[in-house]
């Protein structure tokens, strides 16, 4: 059976229904007796799904609606709860030993305790059914069929690959519009006056300001980009609404000292005064983004020293008064946002949809300009705007509609334009990208968000599903790409090694408060640690995410929560036993945690997604985490003081994170393990090298070839590492990133890197880092699986270019030239492989690039 997500409009209705289906056939025949009360159950609990999706796309805004959604959606959360603790009672119950007579008997009274207890638990979830929708009798009102509904939430979405347009309004400030004649006022504002010396010039500030949306950030990070490279030392950090003042200062030491390592015990004035210290005799440049208390500014500002020499400041903020305050602590001015003209607004809008003006069809331009006059000349309206239209290019109608509705919120002049654009993109999501956009909610203002990680977190919690001719993983890439498409989410790291494919991703301010309001609403998420955020007691929680050092408050229950999120070292780590029901549990960046933390962790048992990020004081996985079925593991920032008993089979993830920790030998036997990251080769025992061969599951390695560890036994040890590393694509290994910082040649024309007895057959992405070779080796003519190669050269022969146009399976090539752009062999060589890639039958996408 097919199965249904869980959503932010129905709840867990759909799984509900799911369940119930599944305890109404052969496998619980003891429930026969019942089986009318259940049948009787899924038609009342269809007939309200299929009514609150409807209403849900409605956005109603009658108080009682509301309230009757929400009542549903809790209700649907409460009955999978139960469902899930019968199944998985009856999952984990012992089957009698054969002959055992006190075995049987216990056996069978268990089994009747179940069936009485689930019995009485569907009766009660029928009564409530039945008694919201008597309270609401017109829920029976006309709504798309049953099976249209499934059909929507399960369509694949499209397209699964990031629109190209969408990421140029980000990738490249200096494609960006109307940001020129900006960025010259403000180099201008920031620029020495007179004919003194540079160490006679005054430390400088200037204050941008304007409303969310007008590109405040963007106009500071292109004068940033272009500045940053005359200063001895610089930094760009961003502040937000409630910022752990700790943290942003770490975050700029870091930036401005590359030997800087946090640490737990750090204090404020500790580090105040350590960035103070490194900026005495330095000129800086230093951007201080989203500024939105004076208080804030006073903290910050002591650790900028009072003399300069010739260094610079911008700081961006909404608030006039903030921005005064910025002026006046030092020598400074302040620089008013502007929106974009109606010109600059067409090429904006335009661009992102059709490339050009001149390409967007006549009969759509009346209805542009209406659409941009409504916009304000806001460029992330525009943005979003365009994002919503971007599949609606051609028609008319539509286009037609998205106008109507913006006229028709802003007649209202209490209507912010951004909430309305906003608000008109996220109703046009289908339910289960709505779903996926609310859920970002868990993550703090300004958090920069990897993307495996968040789609692991989406699968965890049920939103995303296996689609036919996907993987779950697949699908849920879709879905990151459809918001990146869409404009909803910006994205932040961009690895161009083959094509342009998002790492990671941030919310925008605005965007990021409209999620906020919305998922509290729905009661979706609870937030715990933001001012102005008061959780009520009164509600269940449902999916809890802790921030700046939050505590769960004293009255707030978090038995019922689903999922739990903690953010950042200052944060109050609740007990997990009390927590029986999570499917997703994440800690980043929390060096407090504890093994104490982890107590009882063994006992949740629909437990799907369990992660680690730097979590440094932790000494230990508890063993009984291995009893927990299909519990996915990922470590981010592997600490090697950490044991992982070998019982954790279904480890998944392992990042080693520092690039020189020896990984315990225990590692060898984690089955389960998919992929494994920096692994320096030559600081790892011969047991674990070995061993790494018979990890059959393990699709993604990463290793270091670093010579500073090398010590006497490299060679043996690279024997070691390539003898699994060949085992390993004969299983499932499908990406191999070498990193290596010394001589390339004289490591790959060893004999023993895959002869042909014993070649990587199954790779499908290689990638050689740093090391550069002076021509192809030999044995890459055996990966007839490959799809995508990158490395760099100093040399290439005509037989190199005929090993490479003979890889059968290749579609991405990036080739780095060591040498400058005029090297006439470099220009040579790139118009062979020109030629060799247009003769291959794939048709190869081909990058070449020159580095002196």
């Amino acid at each position: 059976m097919e199965e249904i997500l869980v959503s932010a409009a129905t709840g867990a209705l759909g799984p509900v229904l799911g369940k119930l289906a599944t305890l109404a056939g052969d496998e619980y025949k003891r429930l026969k007796g019942i089986r009318g009360e259940i049948e009787s159950l899924s038609r009342e609990l269809t007939a309200i799904d299929v009514f609150l999706e409807k209403m849900s796309e409605e956005e109603p805004e009658d108080p009682q609606d509301k309230a009757w959604m929400k009542e549903v959606r809790e209700l649907s959360y409460d009955a999978e709860d139960s469902l899930d603790d019968f199944m998985a009672r009856v999952a984990a119950r012992p089957r009698p030993s054969p002959g055992g007579c006190m075995g049987k008997v216990m056996g069978f009274v268990g089994r009747t305790k179940d069936r009485h207890r689930i019995a009485k638990a569907i009766e009660d979830l029928k009564i409530q059914a039945v008694e919201v929708s008597q309270r609401n009798a017109r829920y029976n009102r006309p709504g798309p069929p049953a099976a249209a509904a499934a059909a929507v939430a399960a369509a694949p979405t499209e397209p699964r690959q990031v629109d190209p347009r969408a990421l140029a309004i980000f990738e490249d400030a200096s494609k960006l519009v109307g940001v020129e004649e900006p960025k010259e006022e403000v180099i201008q504002l920031l620029a020495d006056e007179g004919e003194s010396t540079q160490q006679q010039q005054p430390l400088k500030v200037v204050a941008i300001v304007g409303s969310g949306g007008l590109g405040k950030t963007t106009l500071a990070n292109r004068v940033y980009q272009e500045l940053k490279r005359g200063f001895d030392c610089h930094a760009f950090l961003s502040v937000s609404q409630n910022p752990d003042m700790v943290s942003v200062m770490s975050n700029i030491l870091s930036q401005l000292d590359k030997k800087y390592s946090a640490t737990a015990k750090e204090h404020l004035p500790q580090l105040i005064t350590k960035v103070g210290e490194f900026l005495a005799d330095k000129r800086y440049f230093i951007v201080v983004d989203d500024i939105w208390k004076v208080e804030t500014w006073d903290v910050i500002k002591y650790a900028f020293p009072t003399t300069s020499y010739g260094s610079k400041i911008i700081t961006t903020t909404r608030i006039n008064v903030v921005a005064q305050s910025c002026r006046s602590s030092f020598i400074g001015h302040i620089y008013n946002m502007r929106p974009l003209d109606m010109t600059y607004s067409r090429q904006l809008f335009y661009g992102r949809l059709f490339n050009s003006e001149e390409k967007c069809p006549s009969y759509l331009k009346e209805i542009s300009s209406q659409i941009l006059e409504k916009c304000a000349g806001l460029p992330l309206a525009i943005i979003a705007i365009a994002g919503l239209l971007a599949d609606k290019a051609s028609k008319k109608d539509k286009w037609e509609q998205v106008m109507d509705s913006v006229g028709r919120a802003l007649r209202n002049a209490s209507v912010d334009v951004m909430v309305n654009v906003i608000s008109l993109s996220y109703l046009d999501l289908p339910r289960h990208l709505k779903t996926c956009l609310l859920y970002l909610s868990i993550f703090p203002e300004d958090h920069t968000i990897n993307k495996e990680n968040l789609i692991r977190r989406w699968i965890g919690e049920g939103f995303i599903h296996k689609q036919a001719g996907y993987t779950a993983h697949e699908s849920g890439e879709m879905c990151f790409n459809e918001l990146i498409n869409r404009s909803l989410i910006q994205p932040v790291e961009i690895d161009e090694t083959f094509g342009h494919e998002v790492k990671s991703c941030r919310v925008h301010d605005t965007v990021h408060d409209f999620i906020v309001f919305k998922a509290i609403e729905e009661n979706f998420v609870t937030i715990v640690g933001v001012p102005g955020v008061n959780p009520d007691p009164r509600i269940k929680v449902r999916r809890l995410s802790l921030q700046n050092g939050g505590e769960v408050p004293v009255g707030l229950v978090i038995s019922s929560a689903r999922s739990l999120h903690v953010f950042g070292r200052n944060a109050k780590i609740p007990s997990v036993s009390e927590c029986r029901l999570l499917r997703v549990l994440d800690y980043e960046d929390c060096s407090q945690l504890s093994d104490d933390n982890l107590a009882g962790i063994g006992n949740l048992l629909h437990l799907k997604y369990l992660r680690f990020r730097c979590a440094s004081a932790l000494t230990k996985l508890p063993e009984r985490v291995a009893r927990i079925p299909h519990l996915e593991i990922d470590i981010d920032g592997y600490d090697r003081k950490m044991k992982i008993p070998a019982a954790i089979w279904q480890l998944q993830r392992l990042s080693v994170g520092d690039g020189y920790a020896a990984v315990p030998d225990e590692v060898a036997a984690m089955q389960g393990l998919q992929v494994l990251e920096e692994l320096n080769v030559y600081n790892q025992s011969s047991v674990l090298l070995k061993g790494l061969g018979k990890l059959k599951s393990l699709r993604n390695l990463s290793i270091i070839l670093n010579n500073y560890y090398a010590g006497d036994r490299w060679e043996e040890k690279q024997k070691e590492m390539v003898s699994s590393i060949a085992e390993l694509s004969k299983a499932s290994l499908e990406t191999l990133h070498i990193q290596i910082n010394e001589a390339a040649d004289e490591i790959f024309e060893k004999d023993y890197w895959f002869p042909e007895t014993n070649p990587p057959y199954g790779l499908r992405e290689l990638v050689i880092d740093t090391g550069a070779l002076s021509k192809v080796p030999t044995w890459m003519a055996s990966l007839v699986s490959l799809e995508k190669l990158r490395f760099s050269v100093y040399g290439l022969s005509k037989e190199d270019v005929e090993i490479l146009g003979g890889l059968p399976g290749l579609r991405h090539l990036r080739i780095q030239w060591v040498g400058d752009d005029d090297d006439e062999e470099g220009l040579e060589m790139e118009a062979a492989m020109v030629i060799a890639m247009e003769a291959h039958p794939n048709h190869p996408t081909l990058v070449w690039t020159f580095d002196e």
